[in-house]
């Protein structure tokens, strides 16, 4: 049996690749079709994995702007005409969404080769994750989310990222079977501690600096927290809000720990061990259910200030890994909750949850078998 993913963005790469290696383990044949641009530093890739083909990207320079959306339909035209011509050979297509044209372009493949299984992963929603609301609901934007909308039923099974967009979207009008495949990912090798009790309260902020985040409410959180403690602020990553968040940061009383960029696990959990808390803070705009950086926060074993509605609320809530802001900030018990964190991931964002979640919408499928 041959599978087929197609993806569009680097940034879901640990995803793809967890998803091709369970498959692999399944008795699949898989190939991975991909971008060669690095969408969050706008460069090519120059490192091939074995198993992925690249298909050449326009670049573009802006996150927001036409030449991006022309760039993801030129990659959607050539990947899916590759796709059209060796259809009869594939038995599996999942194809990561966005960007919206891919649903487009996979739904004419599978009208043409019935078969192919095709499953869509929906790991973000254009444009109701947009973070301007003003401009959701004009056109052409309003045209860009029903070529998404229009296709959704072509598929033989819907995988999302998280319950909340099964909500949005309300899967259930589609008649298509749907299931929640979180974002997942290995372990952290690192030894696992809590920070020095030193009576100082230490936050991390992880990931991409940028104008999704909400800068005011992480200001209000440590205006909050110096009521009652001294605060320390550690930084790892980059984007064009960073000055202005260590700037604004800096206004109170707390300690800024600029790291810039880190890739490296010992690196990143050398910090998360000083931290009691991970910011899990964006704009209340923003449709998502889980982050990326919750996820390396809850690896490592970091309990999360949050806001983010849905599914990550619901779990902070339910299983006690954090607080959801403006819930009070506390110092007490951080080392049973990294506990409980520990167990939550390996519970539900753990590769063999994964692996698991994938074998069961394998066998949503029905008539497809190894």
């Amino acid at each position: 049996m041959k599978a087929v993913i197609v993806n569009c963005f680097d940034t879901y790469g640990d995803r793809v690749e967890l998803l091709r290696k369970t498959l692999v383990e399944k008795g699949f044949s898989v190939e991975v079709f991909t971008s060669d641009y690095k969408h969050i530093e706008k460069i090519y890739i120059n490192e091939l994995r074995e198993g992925y083909r690249y298909f050449h990207a326009q670049p573009y320079t802006k996150n927001l702007s036409m030449e991006r959306l022309k760039s993801h339909q030129m990659l959607s035209r050539e990947v899916f005409s590759y796709l059209d011509k060796n259809g009869n050979d594939i038995d599996l297509l999942w194809v990561l969404l966005p960007p919206n044209t891919f649903a487009k372009d996979a739904a004419e493949i599978k009208r043409k080769h019935k078969n192919i299984k095709l499953i869509f992963d929906l790991i973000d929603l254009w444009p109701e994750t947009m973070p301007i609301p003003v401009v959701k609901n004009l056109w052409p934007i309003t045209v860009w989310g029903k070529i998404r909308d229009d296709n959704l039923n072509t598929a033989d099974y819907i995988v999302t990222e998280c319950d909340l967009y099964q909500k949005v979207l309300n899967l259930k009008q589609y008649g298509v079977p749907f299931a929640t495949l979180y974002l997942a990912k290995e372990k952290s090798t690192q030894e696992i501690r809590s920070p020095q009790d030193d009576g100082r309260l230490s936050l991390c902020y992880l990931g991409s600096i940028n104008n999704i985040i909400d800068i005011d409410a992480i200001c209000s959180i440590i205006r909050q927290a110096e009521k009652k403690y001294p605060v320390d602020l550690h930084i790892i990553g980059d984007g064009e809000k960073r000055e202005e968040l260590i700037s604004r940061t800096k206004l109170s009383s707390a300690r800024v720990f600029y790291h810039g960029k880190i890739y490296d696990e010992k690196g990143k959990q050398d910090i998360f061990n000083q931290c009691h808390y991970g910011l899990n803070i964006m704009k209340k705009s923003v449709c998502v259910g889980l982050t990326m950086k919750s996820l390396d926060y809850l690896s490592g074993g970091l309990p999360i200030i949050n806001n983010i509605k849905g599914d990550t609320w619901d779990s902070v809530e339910k299983y006690s890994i954090g607080i959801n802001y403006p819930e009070e900030i506390i110092l007490k018990d951080n080392e049973k909750i990294r506990r409980r964190v520990s167990i939550y991931f390996d519970t539900f964002l753990s590769r063999f949850a994964f692996e698991k979640s994938v074998s069961q919408i394998i066998e949503g499928l029905g008539n497809l078998h190894i």
